[in-house]
């Protein structure tokens, strides 16, 4: 009883808050938790003649269907390796360009160069698609074209499935590098000058100032940062993914991921029963990684923990 008065003390008290926070519950409650129910679809063969909820239960054979034939383990795997790419090459560059950036000291350069490394975070996927086209297209493609007059013979890319493995992090790469390089040299600007002269008059060069001050005060950062991203490893870069590779069933083994393959269920073979298990599949398996992630880094450190 005491915490229910309490609870209804606080909402009397911070009454404008809360009617702020409306919106967003409202927001998540019609996006988030109501298409919930839609788990149910992963346990039938769904059936457009029927009702909604009038399909045949079939229990656990769609997960059955997907693990025996390979299709899950193919698509975990391409989706935690292109993630785990975007994210340790990411962070790792964004880090870098952050300290060199935070190095220079004629403003009106590092000011142009911070919005230089920024414009392509605007840039949708649909154009980076046709950019990436003009420039790979084997008839007409800038590439080959090159290619051609040098008298070499013109590269198909879009029947090479491992070349989209390293050409889909590097516009990865090139997309966010300029918005997570922000993150962290606002991190960086927050470091307090006094370690950094501290270290000058001990003698400590750039390069130790660097990996021994700069460096462990952006730990904080990149774990948050990390665990959030953790958050939706299982998710892929959908956008990326499908305007890159669109319906080119030549890429599917080396770029398919659990977003793609579910997009294709529903709109190729209708299969609404496939891509439900394999939705649910994803939800389940990030969230028992963020979870076990985030025990591990609160054993080690418990500052660092998001809970």
């Amino acid at each position: 009883m005491a915490t229910k008065r309490t609870l209804l003390k606080e909402i009397i008290t911070n009454r404008i808050l809360f009617i702020m926070l409306l919106p967003t519950i409202a927001f998540f409650l019609i996006n988030s938790y109501v298409p919930m129910v839609g788990v149910y679809y992963a346990f039938t063969k769904f059936d457009f003649k029927r009702s909604l909820f009038n399909s045949e239960f079939v229990g656990l054979q769609n997960f059955e269907f997907l693990w025996k034939s390979g299709i899950l383990t193919k698509l975990t795997l391409n989706t935690l390796g292109y993630n785990l790419a975007f994210i340790i090459i990411g962070n790792v560059l964004a880090i870098v360009t952050a300290i060199l950036l935070s190095e220079l000291r004629i403003k009106w350069f590092k000011k142009l160069t911070q919005s230089i490394m920024f414009l392509p975070y605007f840039i949708s996927f649909v154009i980076l698609s046709v950019i990436v086209y003009n420039v790979f297209s084997y008839e007409n493609g800038f590439l080959n074209t090159l290619l051609k007059s040098l008298s070499i013979e013109p590269v198909d890319v879009y029947n090479t499935p491992w070349a989209w493995v390293i050409l889909i992090v590097l516009f990865y790469i090139w997309k966010n590098l300029g918005y997570s390089m922000i993150i962290y040299l606002a991190a960086i600007t927050g470091i307090s000058d006094e370690y950094y002269e501290a270290a000058k008059i001990d003698g400590a060069n750039i390069f130790q100032r660097t990996w021994y001050i700069t460096v462990p005060m952006l730990k904080p950062t990149f774990v948050v940062l990390l665990l959030f991203a953790l958050g939706s490893i299982m998710k892929g870069q959908f956008d990326l993914f499908y305007q890159l590779i669109g319906n080119n069933g030549v890429l599917y083994n080396a770029t398919d991921i659990l977003d793609t393959y579910v997009y294709r269920s529903l709109k190729v073979t209708f299969d609404i029963g496939m891509a439900s298990s394999a939705g649910l599949y994803q939800s389940l398996f990030g969230f028992v990684l963020v979870v076990t992630v985030n025990y591990i880094i609160r054993k080690v450190n418990e500052d660092y923990a998001l809970f």
